[in-house]
């Protein structure tokens, strides 16, 4: 008795190849269709093939706007200076009239000046030719307030003043001038004066201002 096992062999199944098809299989095919099915079956074709686009140029982007065609010259740039001059000019001017508003100011409020219209009021002589309520005369520029000519500067010993002034009567133009000689003496009064729009003039018998 033997105890070798016997043989094993593998069957393995017989491949089937796969061979492409005969040429003349395939031309006797393309032989049997309508000139109709071939033409459908081409257009099939192409529909799947991807699209190309074909340049007879080269490659290069050219312009999204035209360019804008100048018909003339630019002008000049101007200069800035003028309008900077005349703004500076402006607020120069502007700060001038400011500055003159605020001294006419201090002018009315000024003790001298009370007691100047206070002789005014007071004098019989000028009440004749102006008549009652002799005041000063406001002018529409300064905004109903009358302007004061002149200047009032009492350290150093001068006080020189001129000013329009009216009654019920008529109106006329004040003069006051009044100077200090040396430091602790009381001031002199030089002139002090109406003339009247009609000619006539009346001296103010003098007073001495503080």
């Amino acid at each position: 008795m033997s105890l070798r096992a016997p043989l094993r062999t593998s069957i393995r199944a017989p491949r089937i190849a796969h061979r492409p098809r005969p040429l003349a299989s395939l031309r006797a095919r393309y032989a049997t269709t309508s000139p109709s099915e071939r033409q459908q079956q081409q257009q099939e074709a192409r529909k799947h093939q991807p699209q190309v686009e074909t340049f007879d140029k080269t490659a290069r982007p050219g312009l999204y706007y035209p360019r804008p065609q100048r018909e003339r010259d630019l002008p000049p740039l101007q200069s800035k200076w003028p309008a900077i001059l005349a703004l500076g000019v402006l607020g120069v001017s502007a700060w001038a009239v400011f500055m003159a508003f605020v001294a006419n100011q201090e002018k009315l409020s000024s003790s001298v000046m009370q007691q100047i219209m206070t002789t005014l009021r007071e004098s019989p002589e000028l009440r004749e030719v102006l008549g009652e309520a002799i005041r000063p005369e406001p002018v529409w520029w300064m905004n109903g307030d009358p302007w004061i000519s002149g200047a009032i500067h009492i350290p150093g010993g001068n006080i020189d003043l001129s000013f329009r002034v009216k009654g019920h009567k008529g109106a006329g133009t004040l003069y006051f001038t009044s100077i200090r000689r040396e430091k602790g003496q009381p001031f002199e009064v030089l002139r002090f004066k109406v003339i009247a729009d009609d000619g006539t003039e009346v001296n103010i018998s003098p007073s001495r201002p503080s």
